[in-house]
């Protein structure tokens, strides 16, 4: 009987070994991926559920609210560049406000660094385009869209209200104020072409995930409450 060399035999065995660890290493992130899949898609389902029948496009059908709280975002990108989702939000706020479908804006934004500040950005475009001052009230501590939705019902003491943002943001901004118990819709603003902003769009598929997390499971917080605020 003929024996195979010792080296070759020990080769076969060191290949069949790793060719068992990177399948048993496939299996294991098969086994991963399918929850993590479920999750990405229930989530994605659940923030578009709750957002149905309550998102408008046409200032005509909108219901009448006191207060529209507008959600922050930068005047510039970070090449120089305007805009877009600021330009449309200050828009859609201006336009409701013009038709008298909403009497003040709430304008919540990030403001926790040196030269950034966001409502003042919106303030400003605000002005400029007819809006009152004191049509406005600023919250500076708006963060994060749960920080701006939980602060509007919480310290701002507001149960109805309109939250203007691009489709996308008003879908999971619904999801935070149905969770806390207020009673809101939304007005989009005009989207921006994909092609300009992919990256925000795959941003936001996982921003969704995160919110579901936030609320369901983590019970995250915003990061400051403080006093009532009340707005006139």
């Amino acid at each position: 009987m003929r024996h195979l060399p010792r080296g070759l035999v020990r080769g076969m065995l060191h290949r069949s070994g790793l060719h068992h660890l990177l399948w048993l290493g496939l299996k294991l992130l098969l086994v991963a991926l399918v929850p993590l899949s479920v999750l990405f898609c229930v989530c994605q389902w659940l923030v578009v559920r709750v957002g149905a029948g309550r998102l408008y496009t046409d200032v005509d059908d909108v219901p009448r609210r006191d207060v529209g709280l507008l959600l922050g975002t930068s005047q510039k990108l970070g090449n120089g560049n305007d805009n877009w989702f600021f330009n449309y939000r200050i828009a859609a706020a201006t336009q409701l406000y013009k038709a008298g479908k909403i009497r003040h804006l709430l304008v919540s934004g990030d403001n926790h660094t040196r030269g950034y500040d966001e409502p003042a950005m919106m303030t400003q475009a605000l002005l400029a385009s007819g809006v009152p001052q004191s049509a406005i009230t600023v919250d500076d501590a708006g963060f994060r869209t749960l920080d701006s939705i939980v602060r509007a019902r919480k310290v701002f003491g507001l149960q109805q209200f309109t939250i203007i943002s691009q489709r996308f943001h008003n879908q999971r901004a619904l999801l935070i104020a149905d969770h806390y118990g207020a009673d809101a819709i939304g007005f989009c603003a005009n989207d921006v072409e994909f092609r300009y902003c992919m990256r925000i769009y795959f941003r936001e598929a996982f921003a969704r995930v995160k919110v579901v997390l936030d609320l369901y499971v983590l019970r995250t917080r915003p990061r400051y409450l403080g006093p009532p605020i009340k707005i006139s």
